[in-house]
């Protein structure tokens, strides 16, 4: 061969192969992690599959823990300096993280391609919003209804839970159903069964409801000890200590989840309990979350996604996000039953609606938008929330009353609200 066509040969095998041309391009990897139960891992198992389907250059190791070991290893990867490429945060939690400097601003890739949000309930967009930018993006959204055991009801000729149910109703109900079947002595069965510890379950529906506030707009005074969030959690001190209709920590952690164990005739959760509830033995169903003095209120939170900022595949990291909160994403999301889509017209489609696998009221959980309140997002929420939920947990007990404990917990929890402004 001659030796001037040889050296062009070899120029031109050296630019192909720098430009990908004549060659299969490696895949681009990136993480995903999230938290959640085997069950949620199969569910966003399936997105990745067809993710990567679409987009062959791209793969997707998905990472799930539990909720607490989720946040422990996330904290320690970030140590390490080796965060994930996309991680699943909660709503309240964002701000810490955005403001700690560690997320990629997503804006630049929104103005180049604005069609991403379009569809998407604008109030599932609100928590991640900043002055200079969108860190992060709602991956689905959840609110708050009531759940109810038709079989308990109908064995103790109660009629069922409907629209126009006040929380008073709620609380004769939770009477009617708890009992000592045995006459030991002992409740073996109650009326309602709900989270005291954090706010998203109950008793930020139980406030709003009776026209009270739990922090100020500014984050910077904690408010459940005033005269309207007070009274609401007396309410729930009375059913748990007087009434015994409402199950105490103690009593909870006998059974797990005492709903699905068959011991609690009602509880209150978001969608995402509803693959779970779907391999109940009874029969059971969802109304809207019970009308308080000042009107109905229920709690809205979303989960999302967000972007590392050291993420050494970004492009890849945004087009993975792109998909799961696109039409394929979402219905496949929805298909699953495991959430609420943020994409409305997929939420307001039989996709969600008439979910074969659990036959019931869907549409409740939509229709509690136009009553819901965002559960709130601020700097310092975890230890705040911490501080509340520990200071709340002897009044449960019966062993503080709810005022010495509100004289303990809102002056500890405006401390942390100061050290986070």
């Amino acid at each position: 061969m001659h030796r001037k066509f040889t050296v062009v040969l070899v120029i031109l095998i050296a630019v192909a192969a720098l430009s990908g041309v004549g060659r299969v391009r490696a895949a681009t990897e990136i993480t995903y992690m999230m938290w959640g139960s085997p069950e949620e891992l199969a569910v966003w198992q399936t997105i990745v599959d067809e993710f990567q389907q679409s987009h062959p250059d791209i793969t997707v190791k998905v990472d799930v823990s539990d909720w607490t070991a989720y946040w422990d290893k996330l904290k320690t990867l970030y140590a390490g300096n080796t965060p994930p490429d996309v991680f699943a945060i909660d709503a309240p939690l964002y701000p810490d993280w955005q403001s700690r400097g560690v997320l990629l601003n997503l804006q630049p890739y929104l103005d180049k391609d604005p069609d991403v949000l379009k569809g998407l309930y604008p109030v599932t967009l609100e928590a991640y919003k900043r002055d200079d930018g969108i860190y992060g993006l709602p991956r689905d959204f959840q609110t708050i209804v009531l759940f109810y055991n038709k079989d308990m009801f109908d064995a103790a000729g109660v009629a069922y839970p409907t629209d126009s149910w006040t929380m008073d109703d709620l609380k004769n109900a939770a009477k009617q159903l708890t009992k000592d079947t045995n006459g030991d002595g002992v409740n073996d069965q109650w009326g309602f069964f709900t989270d005291l510890y954090d706010m998203e379950l109950f008793w930020s529906e139980a406030m709003w409801g009776n026209g009270g506030e739990i922090i100020s707009a500014d984050h910077t005074k904690t408010l459940i000890g005033e005269e309207k969030s007070k009274a609401a959690l007396q309410f729930m001190a009375d059913m748990v200590l007087t009434d015994k209709s409402l199950m105490d920590p103690t009593a909870v952690s006998q059974f797990g989840d005492p709903f699905a164990a068959g011991v609690a005739a009602m509880t209150t959760y978001g969608h995402w309990i509803v693959p779970e509830y779907s391999a109940n033995k009874f029969k059971w169903d969802v109304a809207p979350m019970p009308s308080g003095a000042a009107g109905r209120a229920t709690s809205v939170n979303s989960a999302g996604f967000v972007v590392a900022k050291d993420s050494k595949n970004p492009d890849a990291a945004f087009e993975f996000i792109k998909y799961a909160i696109g039409p394929s994403g979402q219905t496949r999301l929805s298909e699953l039953g495991f959430a609420i889509p943020v994409l409305q017209s997929v939420a307001e489609s039989p996709i969600y609606l008439d979910q074969k696998s659990a036959p019931i009221n869907h549409k409740v959980f939509l229709d509690a938008l136009q009553y819901a309140h965002v559960k709130p997002s601020f700097k310092g929420y975890e230890e705040w929330a911490t501080v509340v939920g520990d200071g709340f947990l002897p009044v449960w007990n019966g062993e503080k009353s709810l005022d010495d404990a509100l004289n303990e917990i809102v002056p500890a929890a405006d401390e942390v609200l100061a050290r986070n402004q």
